[in-house]
This record gives structure tokens, C-alpha cells and sequence, in this order.
């Protein structure tokens, strides 16, 4: 008797809806929908205030703003005077450039910071640019033991994610026992960095975040 095979089931696509917004596969209908429905709820304004002061039905607002549909230039102006917006307020997020940094195990940019030395690693995996915020994520490696090791101070804030080894860390007055999967967040403004190297090699991940210079 011959067996049947049976059919091969595909694993179910999920799909995040925030994630569409902004994108450029096709879905500038979605961008425009989460300004139009953002604008109107700044303005407290229900989905029929809303269609009735822009002369459309509460239906085809609904869709608009749920990106089911493509609004003509004509619908744009009017929901435009009606949120008292230009219409080039809803191609904000749709044309706004999106960032990404992708870095191979191995390959991030070697830096020179204060305190890096033989046996102390720093890598940058990532930037931003043209961003009011600027985001410094490193991979820290020490894998030699130093009997002085430089406490840094600067603006923003700082998170640490223990990866690999032990290390006793300084911030402000207070030192932190850090192993593996222990996390520390903190104002970077205070003295801080690695008082006693416990058990070697250590890894770390640090994250810097600080306002650009010129945004402050």
C-alpha cells in the first residue's frame, strides 16, 4: 500500500504593523495614514470631526488611515486644510531616511579611546548620523591586567551588558560586582569605568548616548 505524503505546512508569517510605517516596499498609503490619524488625535479630533470638516465620509477616512486605500491629491488638500497641516506633513515619515549598521562577528572599527592600551579593545559596531541624539554602542575586551585604569566622564548616559569574565566597576562612589548577564545603566556624567579586573578576559557591551554638540 502506498503511503501518502504528507503535505508540507508553511510556518505562519507574522508581520509587525508599526514596522510598515516609513518603509519603501509600497506602503507610503500606511505612512500617510499614521500622519493623517497622528494629526487628528493631537488635535482631538474623532474620526467624524475629522471627515465631516474634510467633506469625506467617516468610511474613507478609516480606511486612509488604516492604509487600506490611496488618497487622491485632492482628499490630501482638503485633510490638509482641515488639520491645518502643508500636505507634505504626510510624506514625513514615509520619505525620512532610515539609518542601519550591520557589523560581521569580528569587524568592528577598532578605537582609540583614553585608556586603551595593550590588551584593552575597544570596537565601535555602530553610528548614528544626522540624528539630535548620538548612540556609541562598543564591544569592550580586556584581556591583560592593569594596575591604573583611567575613570572617563562625559555628557549622556551609559548602559553596560556583561558578556564574558568578572570586573569590579566604579561609578560615582558606589563599585558594582560584574559577571555575565549582569547590566548596569547610569549618568555618565560621574567618574566611572573598571576598578579591579576579577577574572579575565572580559567582554562588555557599552552603550553611550549623549545630545550632538550642536543640538544642546
Amino acid at each position: 500500500m502506498k503511503k501518502r505524503s504528507k503535505p508540507r505546512r508553511t510556518p505562519p508569517k507574522f508581520q509587525d504593523p508599526h514596522a510598515l510605517a516609513g518603509s519603501r516596499d509600497g506602503s507610503l498609503e500606511v505612512a500617510i495614514g499614521a500622519e493623517v490619524r497622528a494629526f487628528r488625535r493631537k488635535q482631538n479630533m474623532t474620526v467624524a470631526e475629522l471627515a465631516k470638516r474634510a467633506a469625506l465620509s467617516t468610511g474613507m477616512l478609516s480606511k486612509i488611515e488604516n492604509g487600506v486605500t490611496s488618497p487622491s491629491l485632492d482628499t490630501l488638500r482638503s485633510l490638509s486644510k482641515a488639520l491645518h497641516v502643508p500636505v507634505t506633513a504626510f510624506f514625513r515619515r514615509y520619505e525620512e531616511e532610515r539609518d542601519a549598521t550591520f557589523v560581521h562577528a569580528g569587524h568592528g572599527l577598532k578605537i582609540e579611546r583614553r585608556g586603551t592600551r595593550a590588551g584593552h579593545q575597544y570596537q565601535l559596531l555602530g553610528h548614528t548620523t544626522g540624528k539630535r541624539l548620538v548612540v556609541e554602542p562598543y564591544l569592550i575586551t580586556l584581556t591583560e591586567e592593569s594596575d591604573v585604569f583611567p575613570l572617563f566622564q562625559h555628557s549622556g548616559v551609559e548602559f553596560l551588558y556583561m558578556l564574558e569574565g568578572e570586573v569590579e566597576y566604579r561609578h560615582s562612589n558606589k563599585t558594582y560586582r560584574l559577571t555575565p548577564g549582569d547590566s548596569l545603566f547610569f549618568d555618565a556624567d560621574a567618574p566611572h569605568g573598571p576598578e579591579e579586573l576579577t577574572r579575565l578576559p572580559i567582554r562588555f557591551i557599552s552603550v553611550i548616548c549623549y545630545p550632538r554638540a550642536d543640538e544642546d
